[in-house]
């Protein structure tokens, strides 16, 4: 699958908001979005207003670029969430929610979700006591995930996991930091997800 490989901080700055790309930097003084809060490029700088249909493609780029999935996953997705009943654009974000390398970040394994997606990869995650390595899988309400045993010792995952103890974990999931294990207490609710997106726009813009 394609995958960004450029600078994400610039992600960032188009998109005029903290979009948590980059781990630790996100939180210091270094962020770029404290030392140039415009978008990049030569013409980054001037203001222009945003049309109906430049909202609505800023609040889908927003929520594609904070879970780093590409268009064709986020497409389906979205349609994922048509059929589903309730608010679509709610039913979007809480698919999102539930991919297990967000889940990985959520219980503070990474420092982004990008070194999430690596964890996952690398066979360093199991659900119900069976590893997967696909960090596109879809948790539900109930199930169990941890850092396999062995895994627990190595130095770079102990490392990111103490340097990530002092961040919250939501409470619709309950984390034991002693055995690197966490449970998927219920799938989150609108209020429940910090993403900065108005998401009807994004349902507007599918609509078209």
């Amino acid at each position: 699958m394609a995958r960004y490989t450029g600078a994400v901080c610039k992600l960032c700055r188009r998109e005029g908001k903290k979009l948590f790309l980059k781990g630790e930097r996100c939180y210091s003084d270094k962020c770029s979005i404290g030392r140039r809060a415009y978008a990049p490029g030569q013409h980054g700088q001037s203001r222009k207003k945003a049309s109906g249909y430049g909202l609505q493609l800023r609040a889908k780029q927003t929520v594609r670029r904070f879970y780093g999935v590409q268009e064709k996953q986020f497409h389906h997705y979205f349609e994922m969430a048509e059929r589903k009943t309730g608010i679509t654009g709610e039913n979007l974000l809480r698919i999102l929610e539930s991919r297990l390398d967000n889940i990985a970040y959520r219980l503070g394994w990474a420092s982004s979700r990008a070194e999430s997606r690596q964890l996952v990869l690398h066979g360093h995650v199991t659900v119900n006591g069976k590893r997967v390595n696909i960090p596109s899988y879809l948790v539900k309400a109930g199930d169990v995930i941890a850092i396999c045993e062995k895994s627990r010792g190595l130095e770079s995952i102990k490392a990111k996991v103490e340097m990530n103890s002092g961040r919250p974990v939501p409470a619709w999931l309950d984390l034991n930091r002693d055995v690197c294990e966490g449970k998927v207490i219920n799938l989150p609710n609108r209020e429940d997800i910090d993403v900065p997106v108005e998401e009807h726009l994004i349902v507007e813009l599918y609509s078209k």
